[in-house]
């Protein structure tokens, strides 16, 4: 006797399906990335609870005092914007904008005026920016 042989159906894998869980995944790693902002300025913050304090050559100071009025090495400026504050700062460092700046603002200054004596630093470029603070145990005595 003689039989028929039956044609065995072609094996087929379905893609669609694994396509799809493919483009979820997608979707979720990009829904859930997230993008950090780097600053832009760079600051090197001292200690407060330092021992002694050192001479720095050239160094130039910008006190902000408790009503926002600004002094350079002790020289008043006459206004309190962002340029008044930029204008010094370049005319005393002659454009030598390597030279060490150092921000001495009273505790009971307003946080604008600080920032904008920072802001005033950093777009002229200072890379040697620091604030001063008080020794602990100098409040003390």
């Amino acid at each position: 006797m003689k039989f028929e042989r039956r044609a065995k159906p072609a094996v087929e894998v379905n893609l669609t399906p694994l396509i799809d869980v493919v483009f979820l995944l997608l979707i979720f790693f990009m829904v859930s990335t997230s993008f950090t902002k780097q600053s832009e300025l760079t600051l090197a913050l001292p200690t407060a609870s330092g021992e002694s304090r050192e001479i720095i050559p050239d160094l130039i100071e910008l006190v902000v005092t408790r009503e926002g009025s600004y002094r350079v090495n002790g020289l008043p400026l006459s206004g309190t914007r962002v340029s008044t504050i930029k204008d010094a700062l370049y005319q005393l460092s002659k454009g030598d904008t390597t030279l060490p700046l150092a921000i001495v603002a009273d505790a009971n200054a307003s946080h604008q005026s600080v920032v904008s004596a920072m802001d005033a630093a950093g777009q002229l470029g200072f890379s040697r920016l620091s604030i001063a603070t008080l020794n602990p145990q100098s409040e003390e005595n």
